[in-house]
Protein backbone atom coordinates (compact mmCIF):
# COMPACT_ATOMS: atom_id res chain seq x y z
CA UNK A 1 0.00 0.00 0.00
CA UNK A 2 1.75 3.26 -0.90
CA UNK A 3 0.66 6.25 1.17
CA UNK A 4 0.35 10.23 1.24
CA UNK A 5 3.52 12.24 1.95
CA UNK A 6 3.68 15.96 2.91
CA UNK A 7 6.46 18.21 1.72
CA UNK A 8 10.09 18.64 3.20
CA UNK A 9 9.73 21.75 4.60
CA UNK A 10 6.08 20.77 6.22
CA UNK A 11 7.78 18.16 7.75
CA UNK A 12 10.01 19.52 9.13
CA UNK A 13 7.95 22.23 10.59
CA UNK A 14 5.53 20.05 12.04
CA UNK A 15 8.19 17.28 13.35
CA UNK A 16 7.43 13.34 12.99
CA UNK A 17 3.92 12.91 15.16
CA UNK A 18 2.72 15.87 13.31
CA UNK A 19 3.94 14.36 10.12
CA UNK A 20 1.85 11.06 10.55
CA UNK A 21 -1.25 12.91 12.07
CA UNK A 22 -1.34 14.90 8.57
CA UNK A 23 -0.78 11.59 6.24
CA UNK A 24 -3.48 9.62 8.33
CA UNK A 25 -6.33 12.36 7.64
CA UNK A 26 -5.10 12.97 3.80
CA UNK A 27 -5.51 8.74 3.71
CA UNK A 28 -9.02 9.32 5.45
CA UNK A 29 -10.27 11.09 2.23
CA UNK A 30 -10.11 8.49 0.32
CA UNK A 31 -7.09 6.49 -2.05
CA UNK A 32 -7.25 9.41 -4.65
CA UNK A 33 -5.85 11.81 -3.04
CA UNK A 34 -3.28 9.90 -0.94
CA UNK A 35 -2.49 8.51 -4.15
CA UNK A 36 -1.69 11.90 -6.17
CA UNK A 37 0.24 12.82 -3.10
CA UNK A 38 2.50 9.84 -3.85
CA UNK A 39 2.55 10.41 -7.26
CA UNK A 40 3.63 14.13 -6.84
CA UNK A 41 7.02 12.31 -4.86
CA UNK A 42 7.72 9.93 -7.79
CA UNK A 43 7.40 13.04 -10.19
CA UNK A 44 10.15 14.79 -7.98
CA UNK A 45 12.76 11.58 -7.62
CA UNK A 46 15.27 11.25 -10.15
CA UNK A 47 16.74 7.78 -8.64
CA UNK A 48 14.73 5.03 -6.63
CA UNK A 49 15.60 2.21 -4.92
CA UNK A 50 12.83 0.02 -3.16
CA UNK A 51 11.72 -3.46 -1.89
CA UNK A 52 8.46 -5.42 -2.29
CA UNK A 53 8.78 -8.74 -0.39
CA UNK A 54 4.54 -9.68 -1.02
CA UNK A 55 2.82 -7.55 -3.64
CA UNK A 56 4.19 -6.21 -6.64
CA UNK A 57 5.88 -2.43 -6.64
CA UNK A 58 3.05 0.10 -7.24
CA UNK A 59 4.89 1.72 -10.28
CA UNK A 60 4.48 -1.67 -11.97
CA UNK A 61 1.18 -3.07 -11.58
CA UNK A 62 -1.35 -3.40 -14.33
CA UNK A 63 -5.16 -0.95 -13.99
CA UNK A 64 -6.82 -4.68 -12.69
CA UNK A 65 -3.95 -5.23 -10.30
CA UNK A 66 -3.82 -1.90 -8.81
CA UNK A 67 -7.84 -1.87 -8.31
CA UNK A 68 -7.48 -4.89 -6.15
CA UNK A 69 -4.91 -3.44 -4.05
CA UNK A 70 -6.90 -0.23 -3.24
CA UNK A 71 -10.21 -2.32 -2.99
CA UNK A 72 -8.53 -3.79 -0.20
CA UNK A 73 -6.49 -0.91 1.33
CA UNK A 74 -10.36 0.62 1.02
CA UNK A 75 -11.46 -2.20 3.06
CA UNK A 76 -9.46 -2.55 5.91
CA UNK A 77 -9.19 1.41 6.86
CA UNK A 78 -12.86 2.26 6.03
CA UNK A 79 -12.20 5.20 3.82
CA UNK A 80 -14.38 6.47 1.00
CA UNK A 81 -14.45 3.72 -2.15
CA UNK A 82 -12.89 6.25 -4.36
CA UNK A 83 -11.06 3.26 -5.97
CA UNK A 84 -11.12 4.48 -9.50
CA UNK A 85 -9.39 7.59 -8.47
CA UNK A 86 -6.41 6.03 -6.36
CA UNK A 87 -6.37 3.31 -9.85
CA UNK A 88 -5.69 6.16 -12.40
CA UNK A 89 -2.97 8.16 -10.06
CA UNK A 90 -1.27 5.20 -9.63
CA UNK A 91 -1.06 3.88 -12.96
CA UNK A 92 0.52 7.52 -13.82
CA UNK A 93 3.47 6.64 -12.14
CA UNK A 94 4.29 4.24 -14.55
CA UNK A 95 5.25 7.17 -16.98
CA UNK A 96 8.32 8.09 -15.32
CA UNK A 97 9.54 4.58 -15.61
CA UNK A 98 12.61 5.27 -18.61
CA UNK A 99 12.07 9.39 -18.78
CA UNK A 100 14.09 12.12 -18.35
CA UNK A 101 17.12 10.10 -17.34
CA UNK A 102 15.40 8.58 -14.78
CA UNK A 103 16.77 5.43 -12.52
CA UNK A 104 15.02 2.66 -10.54
CA UNK A 105 16.19 -0.52 -9.23
CA UNK A 106 13.30 -2.66 -7.74
CA UNK A 107 13.51 -6.00 -5.59
CA UNK A 108 10.65 -8.29 -5.34
CA UNK A 109 10.18 -11.51 -3.56
CA UNK A 110 9.21 -14.12 -5.22
CA UNK A 111 5.95 -14.24 -2.74
CA UNK A 112 4.82 -11.38 -4.56
CA UNK A 113 5.02 -13.39 -7.97
CA UNK A 114 2.53 -15.96 -6.00
CA UNK A 115 0.52 -13.57 -3.88
CA UNK A 116 -3.14 -13.87 -5.32
CA UNK A 117 -4.67 -10.42 -5.84
CA UNK A 118 -8.00 -10.79 -7.44
CA UNK A 119 -7.13 -14.66 -8.69
CA UNK A 120 -6.20 -15.95 -11.81
CA UNK A 121 -7.58 -13.40 -14.08
CA UNK A 122 -6.14 -10.40 -12.87
CA UNK A 123 -1.99 -12.26 -11.96
CA UNK A 124 -1.86 -13.64 -15.46
CA UNK A 125 -2.13 -10.08 -17.25
CA UNK A 126 0.48 -9.08 -14.07
CA UNK A 127 2.99 -11.22 -14.13
CA UNK A 128 3.01 -11.08 -18.23
CA UNK A 129 3.58 -7.07 -17.64
CA UNK A 130 6.56 -7.72 -15.14
CA UNK A 131 8.18 -10.22 -18.03
CA UNK A 132 7.77 -7.15 -20.44
CA UNK A 133 9.34 -4.62 -17.78
CA UNK A 134 12.20 -6.48 -18.20
CA UNK A 135 13.07 -4.77 -20.78
CA UNK A 136 12.25 -1.55 -19.74
CA UNK A 137 14.96 1.46 -19.81
CA UNK A 138 16.23 2.50 -17.05
CA UNK A 139 14.62 0.05 -14.68
CA UNK A 140 16.75 -2.92 -13.06
CA UNK A 141 14.13 -5.23 -11.69
CA UNK A 142 15.71 -7.94 -9.72
CA UNK A 143 13.75 -11.13 -8.02
CA UNK A 144 14.54 -12.82 -4.30
CA UNK A 145 13.84 -16.26 -4.45
CA UNK A 146 11.97 -17.40 -1.72
CA UNK A 147 14.28 -20.24 -0.79
CA UNK A 148 17.21 -17.65 -1.53
CA UNK A 149 19.86 -17.88 1.58
CA UNK A 150 19.83 -14.23 2.95
CA UNK A 151 22.31 -11.59 4.33
CA UNK A 152 19.84 -9.55 6.25
CA UNK A 153 16.11 -10.43 7.42
CA UNK A 154 13.67 -9.68 5.13
CA UNK A 155 11.65 -7.28 6.95
CA UNK A 156 8.65 -5.06 5.33
CA UNK A 157 8.12 -2.89 1.82
CA UNK A 158 10.01 0.33 1.87
CA UNK A 159 11.36 2.62 -0.90
CA UNK A 160 14.39 5.00 -1.15
CA UNK A 161 13.81 7.93 -2.66
CA UNK A 162 17.09 9.99 -4.62
CA UNK A 163 19.08 8.12 -1.49
CA UNK A 164 18.25 10.91 1.85
CA UNK A 165 14.10 9.45 2.12
CA UNK A 166 12.85 6.20 2.70
CA UNK A 167 9.39 5.91 3.15
CA UNK A 168 7.95 2.46 4.82
CA UNK A 169 4.76 0.42 4.27
CA UNK A 170 2.73 -1.34 6.80
CA UNK A 171 -0.83 -1.44 7.75
CA UNK A 172 -0.92 1.82 9.53
CA UNK A 173 0.30 3.63 6.19
CA UNK A 174 3.66 5.07 4.93
CA UNK A 175 6.05 6.60 7.82
CA UNK A 176 8.52 8.84 6.05
CA UNK A 177 11.91 8.61 6.73
CA UNK A 178 14.33 11.46 6.92
CA UNK A 179 17.08 11.05 9.91
CA UNK A 180 20.12 8.97 10.71
CA UNK A 181 18.34 5.27 9.96
CA UNK A 182 18.49 6.38 6.26
CA UNK A 183 21.82 4.44 5.83
CA UNK A 184 19.86 1.41 7.90
CA UNK A 185 17.89 0.97 4.75
CA UNK A 186 20.52 1.99 2.26
CA UNK A 187 22.65 -1.19 4.04
CA UNK A 188 19.57 -3.32 4.04
CA UNK A 189 19.06 -2.58 0.52
CA UNK A 190 22.46 -3.73 -0.44
CA UNK A 191 22.25 -6.84 1.34
CA UNK A 192 18.75 -8.08 -0.14
CA UNK A 193 20.68 -7.32 -3.76
CA UNK A 194 22.70 -10.09 -3.41
CA UNK A 195 20.12 -12.70 -2.59
CA UNK A 196 18.19 -11.49 -5.72
CA UNK A 197 18.30 -12.81 -9.63
CA UNK A 198 17.93 -10.32 -12.96
CA UNK A 199 17.84 -10.76 -16.23
CA UNK A 200 16.63 -14.39 -17.57
CA UNK A 201 16.80 -15.75 -14.37
CA UNK A 202 14.41 -13.50 -12.65
CA UNK A 203 12.46 -13.78 -16.50
CA UNK A 204 12.66 -17.66 -15.26
CA UNK A 205 10.65 -17.34 -11.98
CA UNK A 206 8.20 -15.09 -13.49
CA UNK A 207 7.88 -17.25 -16.01
CA UNK A 208 7.30 -20.19 -13.47
CA UNK A 209 4.82 -18.26 -11.50
CA UNK A 210 2.56 -17.28 -14.46
CA UNK A 211 2.68 -21.03 -15.27
CA UNK A 212 1.60 -22.43 -12.06
CA UNK A 213 -1.51 -19.80 -11.92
Amino acid sequence: MNSPTTPDAERASTGPAASRSARSALLQKGTGPTQAAFRGLYEQTRHYEGYSPAIVWGNLQTRAYATEVLRLVVDLHQIPRDIEAGTAERLTRAKYLGQDGRIYHVLLGEQALLTGIGGPDVMRPQLEHLLDALSVPGLTLGVIPARAPLDVYPGGSFGIFDTKRVEVEGYRGSETILDNRVPLFHRAFDRLCRSAVYGEDARALITAALRST
